[in-house]
């Protein structure tokens, strides 16, 4: 039964927040008589909600209980404040990720309208190979995690993301080397990926990224990153109220629609 309420639930995602019966039917690889009867329960409970074309949603109920005990919380409170001040300094999208499994779980974003385009959304998800937040996380996971995703597959959105095994080891290198990982047109032709590590008494737990224009103004931009991700670092070290991350999201539940 729980099994058939997390497949239900990870039919929903950032590009498909309101689905019907039997989409989400589909979706989840379920009989369409076992997702309505299941709906109907979970929307008892407030974990789905439903709009007057009888369509459904996550939640708000799903939303407190994620927020209540999230692993995470702490971490995002530390960390707004960053980059707030830091999208004040370079007009585009800033972003903190995660590892989770093979990919970056996008935890905070801020953008504004005008900024550059930006693919990534909270509780978005990308692959480490791809992005300049997966770049960090993947540089710095434990040996048999960059191992598994070093030998593919290794999907590549655009011309120059990177699709080869011994490109990748080179660029995991070189990110250890530099200290932050430089990404131009990896996800999107137009926009450049910069990210940095997070640290919490020494280990790398999440990535702090930029999402500016591809071009020449882009390279300098890391300067003020890295000195932001220093000081969240010592934030996140020193802070009490802040508890000892592990660098895990928990679980693949979605955010509220």
């Amino acid at each position: 039964m729980l099994t058939r309420v997390v497949r239900i639930l990870d039919a929903f995602g950032p590009e498909s927040q309101v689905l019907t019966v039997s989409q989400i039917s589909h979706r989840a690889a379920l009989p369409l008589a076992t997702t309505a009867r299941l709906i109907k329960e979970m929307s008892r409970h407030g974990l789905l909600a439903r709009d007057e074309r009888r369509h459904v949603r996550i939640g708000t109920r799903m939303w407190e209980l994620a927020e209540r005990a999230s692993p995470v919380l702490g971490l995002r409170e530390t960390a707004q404040p960053y980059l707030r001040d830091l999208q004040a300094v370079v007009g585009h999208s800033t972003q903190l990720g995660l590892m989770d499994g093979d990919e970056v779980l996008f935890v905070e974003r801020l953008t504004k309208p005008d900024s550059v385009v930006n693919v990534t959304r909270i509780a978005g998800r990308l692959p480490l190979h791809a992005s300049s937040a997966g770049l960090i996380l993947l540089a710095h996971a434990p040996a048999e995690v960059q191992e598994r995703v070093v030998r593919g597959p290794l999907p590549a959105p655009t011309r120059h993301t990177i699709g080869d095994e011994r490109v990748l080891r080179a660029a995991l290198a070189e990110v250890r080397r530099r200290g932050f990982a430089f990404c131009p047109g990896h996800i999107h032709p137009d926009a450049t990926g910069i990210a940095v590590p997070v640290r919490q008494d020494g280990r790398v737990v999440a990535a702090l990224g930029l999402v500016v224009p591809n071009d020449d103004a882009a390279w300098p931009l890391h300067r003020p990153l890295q000195l932001t991700g220093l000081a969240l670092s010592r934030a996140l070290s020193t802070t009490a109220e802040v508890p000892p991350f592990n660098g895990k999201a928990a679980g693949r539940l979605p955010s509220p629609g």
